[in-house]
């Protein structure tokens, strides 16, 4: 008769643990994609300083301008004209409500107001300019 029978524990029924740890890993894996990790461009900008410096939000629609006047949008260049359309997406789509112009000291002031105008026509109420100390970097002067 026992033979018969399947054995049985006198702990009660095993819980298996691999589905468990799956589910841990897959959650693992779409927090890492999800995440939006915020990182200057791979321009080499030498920006410029303020006394009334302060962090610059996460989120925002960052627009660079390189030393010889060139316009950046996602490491990707853009026309001047193109700046308005660009930037009028990236608030449509909720995922910022801030400008950031990230400009290289010796850019001139006439490229620099054409591209914050761009984003004022554009929507945006509130356009700002990285400085050094907002980046978080210690070159520059």
């Amino acid at each position: 008769m026992s033979r018969l029978r399947p054995n049985r524990r006198a702990g009660g029924p095993d819980v298996d643990m691999s589905p468990l740890i799956d589910v841990v890993f897959i959650l693992l894996i779409f927090f890492m994609v999800s995440t939006t990790f915020v990182k200057d461009s791979k321009l080499d900008l030498e920006r410029p300083g303020a006394q009334s410096a302060s962090r610059a939000p996460s989120k925002a629609v960052r627009i660079s301008i390189d030393r010889t006047g060139a316009i950046f949008m996602d490491n990707a260049p853009v026309r001047p004209w193109m700046v308005q359309s660009r930037v009028r997406e990236g608030l449509a789509s909720g995922a910022a409500d801030t400008v950031l112009v990230i400009t290289d000291r010796r850019v001139s002031a006439e490229r620099l107001i054409e591209v914050v105008d761009q984003a004022r026509l554009a929507g945006a109420t509130d356009v700002g300019v990285i400085t050094d100390l907002e980046s978080g970097s210690s070159a520059g002067g």
